[in-house]
């Protein structure tokens, strides 16, 4: 059960705007909660909706107890609406029945709360028709747009809501809950931290020792492309695409080659703290030595390239060995 200081220690801003909004009785009739997964917004979205049906309130905290709170937790409350992807989009469908519910007053409290899960999804008929609900609100509402994509949204809707930036969870925020609340070493924890800012999702990185192989396949490929180069390719064909075989996972491949390079820059520029790769203190140093700022912007480049390429659905058995020809290049 989510409550304002709970949310304040990862999102202050927002949650003091929203208290201080509660408090005066001046609520927006409309919100737009932007921001990475694993941010809170949709915690802050349902808080929100507690502290705007509860009659017993201790000034912007929802008492968690009463028959709207609990309706709420339970999913049953008559005037609180959520919307979600049919498939994958929200069809102007959808959206005409949210007008159609705005349109009435609500059922018990007078009031209606709306949610917009992933709202970049919204086909364009529907964006425009909900853009006609934000703009001729009908009585006591408020919704909230939900979305990882705020730039997919009509800059019409945008000037028709409240945005709210969510900040992603601080790395050493969840660092520290990594290691202390679900016991995970701390070189799993640093590299999991730097790959998302979602709790549950560094979990699962973790789980079943995950991340811990993953970072093994790496320093596997570095030790090969530095000390061995013409084995290169048996390990990329034996160690590699054997373990990355999703296009996540060889998301996440590529993504932790680039905190390798990431984390020789550091050790060169004298930031040893903030490295990720803490086990490998030693091959670091010595790469920091030889490897010139040139050589390391050169290969910096080459995996942000491939991973571009990723997402334009290159194949990745092609793309990482064009990947390793050019982190080969002089």
């Amino acid at each position: 059960m989510r409550n304002w200081k709970e949310m304040s220690e990862t999102q202050p801003a927002i949650v003091k705007m929203l208290t201080n909004s509660i408090m005066k009785e001046r609520l927006a009739h409309a919100y737009l909660f932007s921001g990475g997964r694993g941010t809170g917004k949709k915690a802050v979205a349902f808080l929100l909706a507690k502290a705007y049906f509860c009659e017993q309130k201790t000034g912007p905290e929802p008492c968690h107890l009463c028959r709207e709170c609990q309706r709420i937790d339970s999913g049953n409350h008559p005037d609180l609406h959520e919307i979600s992807a049919d498939g994958m989009t929200i069809k102007v469908d959808q959206i005409r029945q949210l007008k159609k519910e705005f349109s009435l007053r609500g059922m018990e409290s007078h009031k209606k709360f709306y949610i917009v899960n992933e709202a970049d999804k919204m086909t364009d008929a529907a964006a425009n028709s909900l853009l006609k609900v934000l703009e001729e609100p009908d009585g006591e509402a408020v919704a909230v747009l939900v979305t990882t994509h705020v730039q997919r949204i009509l800059k019409t809707i945008l000037s028709r809501a409240q945005v709210l930036s969510f900040a992603p969870l601080p790395a050493d925020k969840m660092i520290h809950q990594l290691i202390t609340s679900h016991t995970i070493n701390e070189k799993d924890a640093r590299t999991a931290s730097r790959l998302t800012s979602n709790m549950e999702e560094a979990l699962q990185l973790c789980q079943n020792d995950w991340i811990a192989q993953a970072r093994s396949k790496v320093i596997q490929l570095i030790d090969d492309l530095t000390l061995r180069p013409r084995y290169v390719f048996i390990t990329l064909q034996e160690e590699w695409i054997p373990f990355f075989k999703e296009k996540t996972d060889v998301q996440i491949g590529i993504d932790l080659l680039m905190l390798w390079y990431r984390d020789v820059i550091r050790v060169q520029v004298e930031q040893t703290d903030q490295i990720v790769y803490i086990d490998q203190e030693d091959k670091l140093q010595d790469q920091a030595l030889k490897l010139s700022q040139m050589k390391l912007g050169h290969n910096l480049q080459a995996v942000m390239d491939a991973k571009r390429r990723l997402d334009a659905n290159t194949a990745p058995q092609l793309l990482m060995e064009q990947l390793l020809l050019r982190l080969q290049e002089g």
